[in-house]
This record gives C-alpha cells, sequence and structure tokens, in this order.
C-alpha cells in the first residue's frame, strides 16, 4: 500500500502582495496556492491551520557567520581593542585566547543554530576556521553538528583559512583535506594584505575549487582601491573559469569608499562575472552601497557575520532585524527600498547560495515565516518577534524559542 501523503492547508495567510490566500502543503512542499477561501479540498486526513491575515515569508537566508566562534550562550566575553584601528592578525589572536577559555564548540555551535532558527533562518552558509593552530578539528566539529540539525535547517560550510594561505604552511593541504570531508565551499582572507600576494592566494583558491567542483566566498576586508583591485582579480577569474553564481566576496569593505564613477565600472563588472556580494553593514566600516550595486545588476546579500565574539559584542541572529539595519545604513525610507532590504534577506541569499525551490509558490518548500505585519516594508521596519517558523509545513519555532529538536 501506498503510504498516505501529509496534507496541511494554511487558510488566511497575506501574500507580499496584500492579497489574502490558502496555502496547501503536502509532503513539505506548497502543492497549491488559491485566493483565500478557495482552497482545493483536502482529503480527510489534511491538517487545517487559520493563520489569521499574518504576513507570510520565506524563511530567512543567514548568508555568512561563524558558527564555530560565536560565544552565544557562554560566558560573557568583554571586547578586546586593537591597539592601533582596526587590524586583521590582531583580532585573530585575541580570538585564539578566547576560544581557549570557550565552552565546548558543539554547545557554543548548537546555541547559535538554535537562535537562528528561532527566528526564522532556515538557510545558511557558515564558515568555519581552518589553520595550522586548529588543523580540520573546527570542521570536524561543525560537519556533526550540522548533521544533527539537518531536519531544521540546511547549511552550507565554507572551509575558511581564518590565518591566510599562504603565510600559514599546511593550510592548502588543510582545506583540501577540508572539502573533501564535507565542506561547501572555498574561503579565502585579504589576499593581498594577509597573504600578500594575490596571484598565489587566487589560485589556492580557486585550484581548490576547480579541484572539488566548489563555490568560492572570500573574506575581504581591504578598502579603497585595494580593495577593488582583488574585486577585479576575483571577477576575472571567475569569469575566466566560468563560475559564474559560484563566487561571492564577503565584506567588501573597498566597494564602500571609492568614488561614484569607480563604482558603476564595478557593478557592471560584478554583474558581467556572476560575482556575489555579502554585507552585514557592519557599524564602523565602510560597505558595499547596496542599491547601486542592485541597479547594475549584483546579487547582494545579508549576513548576521559575527555573533558575540571576538570581533565584537553584537549579534541577535536575526535576518529580519539585519534588513532593518542594512536599510537604516543604506538610508531607504520608500516602501521600495524597505522591500529591496528584505530581498538582501530572502530572495537574493537564495540565490547567491543556490538554494533549489525557494520561496511562497507552488513546487517551493513549505519553508516559511509567519508574523503580525501588514507588509514587508512594516515587517522591515517594525522588525514584529512574534513570528511562527515552518519547516516543510510543520511548526519549528515561535516567538524567538525553537520548539522542535
Amino acid at each position: 500500500m501506498a503510504p498516505v501523503s501529509e496534507q496541511t492547508i494554511f487558510r488566511n495567510a497575506k501574500l507580499a502582495d496584500g492579497s489574502l490566500a490558502d496555502l496547501c502543503v503536502t509532503d513539505g512542499r506548497f502543492n497549491a496556492i488559491a485566493p483565500a477561501g478557495n482552497a482545493p479540498l483536502a482529503g480527510p486526513a489534511a491538517i487545517m491551520v487559520d493563520l489569521g491575515g499574518q504576513l507570510v515569508v520565506p524563511a530567512f537566508v543567514e548568508g555568512h557567520i561563524h558558527l564555530d566562534t560565536s560565544f552565544h550562550g557562554d560566558a560573557w566575553r568583554p571586547h578586546i581593542p586593537c591597539t592601533n584601528g582596526f587590524d586583521v592578525r590582531e583580532r585573530v589572536a585575541f580570538q585564539a585566547q578566547n576560544l581557549a577559555a570557550a565552552a565546548p564548540m558543539a554547545e557554543r555551535a548548537k546555541n547559535q543554530l538554535e537562535l537562528c532558527i528561532g527566528h526564522g533562518s532556515l538557510a545558511m552558509r557558515s564558515h568555519v576556521m581552518v589553520d595550522g593552530s586548529v588543523g580540520l578539528s573546527h570542521v570536524e566539529t561543525v560537519l556533526a553538528v550540522r548533521e544533527t540539525y539537518r531536519d531544521l535547517i540546511d547549511i552550507q560550510l565554507v572551509a575558511f583559512p581564518q590565518s591566510g594561505i599562504l603565510s600559514s604552511p599546511g593550510t592548502a593541504e588543510l582545506l583540501d583535506e577540508a572539502l573533501k570531508l564535507g565542506c561547501d565551499l572555498i574561503g579565502g582572507l585579504d589576499p593581498a594584505s594577509f597573504d600578500r600576494d594575490v596571484k598565489g592566494h587566487l589560485d589556492a583558491v580557486f585550484g581548490l575549487a576547480q579541484k572539488h567542483g566548489a563555490g568560492v566566498d572570500i573574506h575581504l576586508h581591504d578598502g579603497g582601491t585595494l580593495g577593488l583591485f582583488q574585486v577585479e582579480e576575483i571577477a576575472a577569474r571567475t569569469k575566466a573559469l566560468g563560475m559564474a553564481g559560484h563566487v561571492t566576496v564577503s565584506h567588501a569593505y573597498g566597494l564602500g569608499d571609492i568614488p561614484a564613477d569607480a563604482l558603476a565600472k564595478a557593478g557592471e563588472m560584478l554583474a558581467a562575472a556572476g560575482v556575489a556580494i555579502m554585507t552585514n553593514a557592519p557599524g564602523n566600516h565602510a560597505f558595499p552601497p547596496v542599491a547601486a550595486l542592485r541597479q547594475a545588476g549584483v546579487t547582494v546579500f545579508g549576513g548576521s557575520d559575527n555573533i558575540r565574539d571576538s570581533w565584537w559584542p553584537y549579534g541577535d541572529g536575526d535576518m529580519l532585524s539585519r534588513a532593518n539595519m542594512i536599510g537604516y545604513r543604506s538610508g531607504f525610507y520608500e516602501d521600495r527600498e524597505l522591500a529591496d532590504a528584505f530581498d538582501v534577506v530572502t530572495h537574493a541569499g537564495a540565490k547567491a547560495l543556490r538554494l533549489a525551490d525557494y520561496g511562497i509558490m507552488v513546487g517551493a518548500k513549505a519553508d516559511f515565516v509567519a508574523m503580525r505585519a501588514l507588509h514587508v516594508p512594516e515587517a522591515v521596519v517594525a522588525v514584529p518577534k512574534d513570528r511562527t517558523v515552518y519547516r516543510r509545513g510543520k511548526v519549528v519555532a515561535g516567538d524567538g524559542t525553537i520548539l522542535a529538536r
């Protein structure tokens, strides 16, 4: 006898266009979306849920996070300032000092995961440190945590050379092993200022990407023309290797402090190469101009980055709050601009992460969030906390608290 399909009908859901609809979910996917009161006939075992006009949006995409280095849920660790302005090497040293006294990594990673799931993120990309000091221990731990939570959230892992590649002997081989173990992407870090060899660094990164058929996501903190030069080199590699849609530059601070004409050319170049840009709109750095890059056709998406770790004490794991921050720092006021900020943490993130079957549409996975808001612009401004999070059509979190493990 064939197994009986699980069916749930969510009545009176408010969609992004303001209309009320009935959402029919069968075996974890939307199989019909009809005007409210016009849902197809349900089977006798169907579950009926009245959403009462709540706004229904796709689950959020957490596009850049560090599961291995957060202290969320651990003891409070006072921030240690750099001695002479922002310095990546010094921050890495502070991080090593703090991690040596931290709670077990698996415990901290689970705390951070549940924080994000509770707010509605059901897809995530986490960078995981790989270098000579930690070897593959971080990767092995986070891989196990990913497996534990696989039914609740989809997680991509980036093998991240936190201490550089060329300047950290043996790291290239460790990155190779990390990809064999199950990491999905290869990372990089400031090829010019950290490894001081742009070509050598990118040779290593893109060489591993080609070897394993992996995507690329490179941290780039360098500002101004130095940052722009590296963005240009990454875009050129991406285009030459036919990797459009598989490469991200995270942070790309340099795009936020160059003249408008140079930014316009950079936007055209990134769009043509198919390189995405990730930003968390950090408080004390220039950051990529979201509107200008989007207008040029660049995929710009968001992430929390660090949450209560050695880089800063902030972060709440809420991508709707992140949309609010990105919109605020970008000077987004009009409804269309607020909708753009929302897109950065939903559909744009899904595109950058190459997520299949995403959104509120027939055939998509029924991963969504229901909340009390008139529409998307109000949700971005008000950041309502009374949300219910659904994974494959089943409740997994409510009001910021995870309900399923």
